[in-house]
């Protein structure tokens, strides 16, 4: 592993995401260490940026209060709260002026177990195996401790303190493996198909979150 830098992330996200794959995110919140290999992210592209507009992001219609971290420096971490409960946590890509971001929708917990497994039971009750500490975009905010709107902005490069907690992104220096990707989780209408395939996974890997589709994606995707 070697520490991400602004030059790794100022890409387009979709170039970006795959590259984080077999990376780890740390944080220290509170003086609590977790580390969580990501296993699965997914790409996002602001008010043009990239070839086309995409319709499934939060800057699809330009700066706003919400997304303005999507619009700043890349490797800050995008963090923001999801049907008024999830903290999620994307990486923010493409240069400064250019909104995008890589939800990191899944990982391993590969230090800090206990710490995670704590922080799921005081949000969401049981946890039924290790492999779903950190499965889905909601249970790996709440593993790795950062939480909206405190920690929104924070800077994954720097490793420079926010709220009581540091976060920092590391890449791997070898390819994760076979790589699988495919259309976004969750995500309405033609954002959430085959037009845009821009969700990354670890083939194979037990931590990846299962596939559904969003609010008339299906239908989108048989149209």
């Amino acid at each position: 592993m070697r520490p991400a830098t602004r030059d790794d992330l100022a890409a387009l996200p979709v170039e970006v995401a795959p590259r984080l794959l077999g990376g780890v995110l740390e944080t220290v919140v509170a003086g609590e260490r977790v580390l969580a290999r990501l296993t699965e992210v997914e790409a996002y592209h602001g008010r043009g940026t990239g070839d086309r507009p995409d319709p499934g992001s939060h800057a699809r219609g330009g700066p706003t209060a919400r997304n303005a971290t999507m619009w700043g420096e890349p490797g800050h971490l995008y963090v923001y709260l999801s049907h008024g409960i999830h903290s999620c946590v994307n990486v923010v890509c493409g240069p400064e002026g250019v909104a995008g971001g890589v939800l990191l929708r899944a990982g391993e917990i590969v230090e800090g177990a206990e710490v995670a497994e704590r922080r799921r039971l005081e949000r969401r009750g049981a946890v039924r195996a290790p492999r779903d500490l950190a499965r889905g975009p909601g249970r790996f905010g709440d593993a790795v401790g950062l939480r909206h709107p405190v920690h929104d902005g924070i800077d994954a490069v720097t490793g420079s303190e926010q709220a009581g907690a540091v976060a920092r992104l590391w890449l791997p220096t070898e390819p994760a493996g076979p790589i699988a990707t495919g259309p976004r989780v969750g995500v309405a209408g033609i954002a959430g198909t085959d037009a845009f395939p821009w969700r990354f996974w670890i083939e194979g890997d037990a931590t990846v979150s299962a596939f559904r589709w969003g609010r008339g994606a299906a239908e989108a995707a048989g149209s």
